[in-house]
């Protein structure tokens, strides 16, 4: 049914566990994976008049951004690799991270957008992640909502 499936991740543990839920899921759909992390954009330091030698590049900042990006998606490609799917990962630049996975679905023609909404208690069960949210409202492509059973403890 899906032949390639983004997966979002931010990083955090309740991404990673919405990552390995997903990496399942498109093991059942014997689909590919991509593996998608949204960096900020480079801002520049636009309070001082200039800028300080120790401020980093934006070709520094990029280049320590695709690491982190490569630091958060790794694991989903070494899960995907363990089950014997093919899985490629991709660190994109936006200020709009719902709008960009929305993008980067499309350019890359995604069949479905997998991405977790985070488990929350009492009103918090209502409302859905921001990003989540916005990418609901703006993709043409189905998005598949995980929501996990019961949050991870703190750390």
């Amino acid at each position: 049914m899906y032949k390639k499936i983004l997966i979002a991740t931010d990083g955090s543990t309740v991404s990673n566990l919405t990552a390995c839920a997903g990496v399942a899921f498109a093991e059942q759909m014997h689909a590919d994976i991509l593996a998608v992390y949204v960096a900020p954009e480079y801002q520049y330091p636009v309070y001082i008049e200039i800028i300080p030698p120790s401020y980093p590049s934006e070709e520094e900042y990029r280049i320590a951004m695709r690491k982190a990006g490569a630091d958060h998606w790794q694991p989903i490609l070494d899960a995907a690799a363990k089950r014997g799917l093919e899985a490629t990962g991709l660190t994109a630049f936006s200020d709009s991270p719902a709008l960009k996975i929305v993008e980067v679905a499309q350019l890359q023609q995604c069949d479905l957008i997998f991405m977790g909404s985070h488990g929350r208690s009492g009103w918090g069960q209502l409302l859905l992640g921001s990003v989540t949210n916005k990418v609901l409202s703006h993709s043409k492509l189905p998005v598949l909502v995980h929501r996990l059973i019961k949050e991870p403890a703190p750390k």
